[in-house]
């Protein structure tokens, strides 16, 4: 599903977060939003999720506008950087835990729920591990488990903030293959904040540089190494 951001501008006090910021999105891509602490990458990635309201600009999935839509009904995966995972839950559990909820006139049935977790167990290297608790896994893994918690109800847009910072530098490199792999294998269209360059440049398709609230320059990670639109991104790449 491709996502058109129109003139967005989000400000917290008298700061201002995000300021006019547009792009467009196609739909299937993966796209990193990078930057340095306070740029504006994580409030974007907030109000795209509806857990932020944009005090002005508009905000289209496809051909549908969301800006006033609530987060649970915009058909988006979130992952949290800290995995947010329910501690007294099980590993399918908590995967299951957005179908669980949801009403009972369109929630699945328990064999198509059980199927559903048992298949994005394996979908992210887990199969086996349904029945043991957070507690009882790598980081890692439990970055996984909120990666298969976030697809459980099939959405057509993954939004990750910055889900690899707790991690270390090998466990981060294998998370960054199997999210690349999942995202082309399901045809989604992912938005990952990052303020790790190199991360950005390997994972997505195009690449959104932000600086104080702004984007200073939108395209292919070649591109932008090759061409940096100006100043700022010349010494943030490098």
């Amino acid at each position: 599903m491709s996502i058109r951001v129109e003139h967005v501008s989000k400000s917290y006090s008298t700061y201002p977060a995000i300021s006019d910021v547009s792009l467009t999105i196609n739909d299937g891509e993966f796209v990193a939003l990078l930057g340095p602490s306070g740029s504006g990458k994580t409030t974007l990635l907030r109000i795209l999720a509806g857990l932020e309201e944009p005090e002005q600009g508009r905000i289209w999935f496809g051909g549908r506008d969301v800006t006033d839509a609530q987060a649970s009904s915009r058909g988006i995966g979130f992952v949290f950087q800290h995995y947010a995972l329910f501690g007294h839950m099980t590993v399918a559990q908590n995967i299951s835990f957005g179908l669980d909820v949801m009403p009972r006139s369109s929630r699945p049935s328990r064999a198509a729920i059980r199927a559903r977790v048992e298949e994005l167990l394996g979908l992210t290297q887990l199969a086996g591990y349904g029945e043991r608790y957070p507690s009882q896994l790598s980081g890692g893994q439990r970055q996984r488990v909120a990666l298969a918690r976030a697809l459980a109800r099939n959405p057509r847009i993954l939004l990750l903030d910055e889900p690899f910072g707790a991690l270390d530098a090998k466990v981060r490199r294998e998370l960054r293959q199997a999210l690349r792999k999942i995202h082309d294998e399901l045809r989604l269209t992912s938005i990952f904040v990052t303020h790790d360059h190199e991360e950005a440049f390997e994972l997505a398709d195009r690449v959104a540089l932000l600086d104080r609230g702004s984007v200073q320059q939108f395209a292919p990670p070649a591109e932008v190494k090759a061409e940096p639109a100006n100043a700022f991104v010349s010494a943030f790449i490098s």
